[in-house]
Parts: C-alpha cells; structure tokens; sequence
C-alpha cells in the first residue's frame, strides 16, 4: 500500500509532467504556425518577380554565308528611276543584310520548305497601275519560276509563296530572286527592284523533334535561334494575320525585323494575302 506522502509526491509529479507536456505541444503549435506564415510570406514576395520578367525579344542567329562567291543583292529598291515617285520607305525586301569587309551587300537567308514565302514592302499601291513581277533563277541563273504581282490597295508589307505547281527548291542549292516594279505599263525603263539569294537546308533531327511539339510562337523562337529566316518570320506573319489585336505578336514581329535592321518597316501595317 502506497502511503499519503508517497501519494502527493507521486500526483505532483504527474500535474508537472501533464504541465511539461502541455508547454511542449504548445510551443510546437506555435512553431508550426510561424513557420508556415514564413512561408506565405516568402511565397508571396516571390510572385511579383516572376510576374514582372521581362520576356527576351526575339533573335535570329545568323548563319555563315554560303562557300564561294558572295550572294550579294539588293534589300532597297534604290532612287528614283524613270517614272517611279520616290518611295519612303522604299521598297524593301524583308531578308537579313550582311556586309563583308570588301563592303559587299549579301541579301541572304535560309528556308526548310521546298515552296517558301517571301516577304516585301512596297511603297507603291494597286491605283498606281505599275506592274510587278517575282523572278526566281536557279544556281545557273535560268529562270525557273515567274509571277505576275498586283499590288496591294495601300502601301505596306506583302507576301509571295511558291505555289506547289512551281519547281520545288532542292537541299544545298542556292536559288537568287528578284522583285521587280515596272514605273509605266509597258515595261520600257529599267524596274526598281530588290534581289537576295535563299538556300534550302536541312533541320537537325533534334531541332525537326522540337519543332513537331511545339507551339506555333514557340517554333518562331525556334526557327529564329536556328537560323531559318523565311520559316521564322512567315509563322510569326500567320500568326499576326490570324490575330491582328495581338500586341504581344506585334512587338515580336516589330522585335524580330529591328534587330535585322528593318527598323523604318518594323511598325508599317502587315497585309492580307493577295
């Protein structure tokens, strides 16, 4: 039998331990409770900085130019000649331009497709009656391709594809085209025109696999950090023309061309397909 001292003793000491034990949750609650606000606290400081990232503007890396003699070429359609009012800005071919040291102009880009786009801004519109042309020549400059152009109802930024009908370009070869806008109907007088060369290359296995499941403004950033001008900027166009409120597409686009150095095109309206 467990005598009355011992039994104070023994209930003491259990009200002590109950009291330890309460302490000790209590402070682990509270531990809990300031550890999960720090938390909060740190989650919602750092949203502000993801939300206010600034988004890299588009790039295009630019490939080497071909071997062999220069491209060469003409992005502006030059002074006035014959008829023609001078043009500001003047017609423009929407390709990188390149200088050597030799000072000598390259007009050049790269396509994937066997019938790309390619893409111009003419300062001359439908009820100035000039007639205009595409030309494309082969690496032996015949002519493979032509296409009567009628130009559009306002100045601004037009397109011409390859239809499927035309001779498809081949892997590795260089095709040179001309854009051409006659100053009077019968095609007299030397045309104002641009020039460039385009090639056809090959995607990597691993870049063709990036483009397969990507986004379309996800394959412009792509194309453009793979050097594939035309494919580049005629998916951005699509896009532009699909969704012509965008701004966030407007200013890629108005990204991509500056940083090619088309600045004075950058902001001019982009128009409907003929």
């Amino acid at each position: 039998m467990i005598s009355y001292p011992m039994k104070l003793v023994l209930a003491v000491t259990l009200v002590g331990c109950f009291s330890l034990l309460g302490s000790t949750t209590s402070v682990m609650a509270e531990s809990a409770q300031q550890t999960a606000t720090e938390r909060s606290n740190s989650l919602s400081q750092s949203k502000p900085l993801a939300t206010t990232s600034r988004k890299v503007p588009l790039r295009l890396v630019l490939p080497p130019l071909p071997p062999g003699q220069p491209p060469g070429g003409r992005r502006y359609g030059g002074a006035r000649r014959g008829a023609c009012p001078v043009g500001n800005p003047a017609l423009t071919a929407l390709v990188p331009l390149t200088e050597q040291p030799t000072s000598i102009m390259n007009v050049w880009g790269l396509t994937t497709v066997e019938h790309p786009t390619f893409w111009f801004y003419t300062p001359y519109a439908k009820g100035s009656s000039y007639p205009a042309d595409f030309v494309l020549l082969d690496e032996e400059s015949n002519p493979i391709y032509r296409q009567d152009i009628v130009l559009p109802s306002e100045p601004g930024v037009i397109s011409v594809s390859l239809p499927t009908t035309a001779p498809k370009l081949n892997l590795g070869k260089q095709y040179r085209w001309f854009f051409n806008i006659y100053c009077e109907n019968q095609k007299q007088q030397a045309p104002i025109y641009v020039e460039g060369v385009i090639q056809r290359v090959n995607l990597k296995p691993a870049i063709a696999q990036q483009l397969q499941y990507a986004q379309p403004r996800q394959q412009v950033a792509i194309y453009a950090s793979n050097g594939i001008w035309y494919e580049a900027l005629t998916t951005l166009a699509q896009l532009r023309q699909n969704s012509p409120q965008d701004a966030t597409l407007q200013q890629e686009w108005q990204d991509l061309l500056i940083f090619v150095g088309l600045n004075d095109i950058a902001a001019k309206p982009l128009l409907l397909k003929n």
